[in-house]
């Protein structure tokens, strides 16, 4: 077990892809993210991508046999009951996934999990950064990116805590709100202090 863990998390669309980035490429931090293992959970010929399938119909696939992520989506943001359906597959595997990570690693490393408190996944971490920006921002940022219309984005958003309840369970909190130039500062004054 590693003697230093960083939960990066914070609301979808504030930046904690910047920040991960950041911290492998300028520090070089091993980075592990959930976004990528709840990709592979859903894998062609995997049994969860199965048990969606038997779930949902044929019709949650596309013509490759891959995930329709963008049905999936529809679905699950506007009927809480089938997201919690969902998570309750994907997150076990996901955890799998970043215990053995963790095993496997002997100094500190990064873990980007957009749901650390929602997924209850907190022990696996020793140290909670939390990622904000302006709700506007978060709002006007997860449309552009991800091409949704203003209810779309919304439904997503308050599918997860709020920004002010992530902020107030963190060890440390970086505001998005500002330039980049601002954020990558608030990051290393975290590291130096960190380091002394």
């Amino acid at each position: 077990m590693t003697n230093h863990i960083i939960g990066l998390t914070g609301g979808i669309a504030t930046g904690k892809s910047t920040v991960a980035n950041y911290l492998a490429n300028v520090y070089g931090l091993p980075v592990f993210d959930a976004d990528i293992y709840a990709r592979d959970a859903v894998a062609i010929d995997s049994p969860i991508l199965d048990a969606i399938a038997q779930r949902y119909g044929q019709e949650i696939l596309l013509a490759d046999s891959n995930l329709n992520r963008s049905r999936l989506g529809e679905m699950i943001f506007s009927h809480p009951a089938e997201r919690q359906w969902i998570d309750s597959i994907i997150h076990p595997y996901v955890r799998d996934r970043f215990v053995q990570a963790i095993n496997q690693s002997t100094s500190t490393i990064v873990l980007v999990i957009p749901l650390l408190f929602e997924a209850q996944m907190t022990d696996l971490v020793t140290e909670i950064w939390v990622v904000t920006c302006s709700e506007l921002q978060q709002l006007q940022r997860l449309m552009e990116r991800n091409q949704l219309n203003s209810e779309q984005a919304t439904a997503r958003i308050n599918s997860q805590l709020s920004l002010q309840e992530k902020a107030a369970m963190a060890d440390f909190v970086l505001d998005n709100s500002g330039s980049l130039a601002d954020l990558l500062k608030q990051i290393d004054k975290i590291i130096i202090g960190n380091s002394n």
